[in-house]
């Protein structure tokens, strides 16, 4: 059965719009034949009208009653067809950080930390995303050689705050590995730069080497705060074994709430589709 909190089904409410009974634009037709067609579930079963016929109530049971994986899938599905009604009507978000919010929701139901674990934790930890986008800021004011290692430890934190067993800084034979961590199943070695200049084809070649010599199994995560030139990307190719990250997606995510790990898992997505290393936070989780 789903973990689904009291406070979980408030934020549920106000971001499927079920205030008034009703889930979204659904008729009981429209919502019966979503639930079949999406998911190859009967809404309308009586086990889920324990708690009143209305459409809203019917849905409140289910997440209730459903196990975690059965429950995700539909909070996915419900989000999906919720921004494709948004913007095809070319509303704005109403609701504060929803995407982020709902995604925080869905790792704890996987069994994932949502964020640092604190005593009767909120929905998302707001204060330490808030000191993590402070501490990104603030290393814009240290000396290069310093700001170097301060934005390895601001990494790790960050990774180890949703979870994803980040190690520091080590060193191997005639290379120097900036940290790794675990991404679901995968490991990934971490390149973190830090420089006045966005990254080129060179950087993004030399990393890629250090990946291949790895096993058949490690990827690469390049981080560059100043970003990557167009060109050096585009000289660097498709269809690799790295994805990329800049300053401005890390301070997208931590502004808009966006637990990390899923950012990475839909950048990796992205380039599993279009052999394309890098995509903005923002082209990924359009507002």
């Amino acid at each position: 059965m789903a973990n689904i909190r009291t406070i979980d089904l408030l934020l549920l409410d106000n971001i499927f719009d079920m205030g008034s009974g009703y889930v979204l634009n659904f008729s009981d037709r429209t919502m019966a034949q979503f639930f079949a067609e999406q998911l190859n579930i009967d809404i309308d079963a009586p086990v889920y009208q324990k708690e009143g016929t209305s459409k809203a109530k019917r849905l409140r049971c289910f997440l209730k009653t459903v196990d975690a994986p059965t429950a995700v899938r539909t909070l996915n599905a419900l989000w999906e067809y919720r921004e494709a009604l948004r913007q095809n009507a070319q509303r704005e978000e109403i609701v504060a950080n929803a995407h982020g919010r709902l995604l925080e929701i869905i790792n704890r139901l996987q069994g994932r930390p949502s964020h640092v674990q604190a005593p009767a934790a909120p929905a998302f930890n707001r204060a330490k995303a808030a000191q993590l986008r402070a501490e990104l800021i603030a290393l814009g004011n240290l000396p290069p050689h310093p700001r170097g290692y301060a934005f390895e430890k601001f990494l790790k934190d960050l990774f180890d705050s949703y979870g994803l067993a980040a190690r520091e800084a080590f060193r191997l034979r005639g290379e120097q590995i900036d940290g790794s961590f675990l991404l679901g199943t995968e490991t990934y070695l971490l390149e973190a730069k830090w420089h006045g200049a966005p990254i080129g084809n060179g950087e993004l070649h030399a990393f890629h080497g250090k990946v291949e010599q790895k096993a058949a199994w490690t990827r690469g995560l390049f981080i560059s705060q100043s970003s990557f030139t167009e060109d050096g990307l585009h000289a660097f190719g498709r269809s690799k074994r790295i994805i990329c990250m800049d300053g401005l997606d890390l301070y997208d995510a931590l502004t808009r709430e966006l637990p990390i790990n899923n950012v990475l898992e839909r950048k990796v997505r992205h380039a599993g589709e279009t052999g394309e290393p890098f995509a903005r936070v923002r082209d990924l989780f359009p507002s």
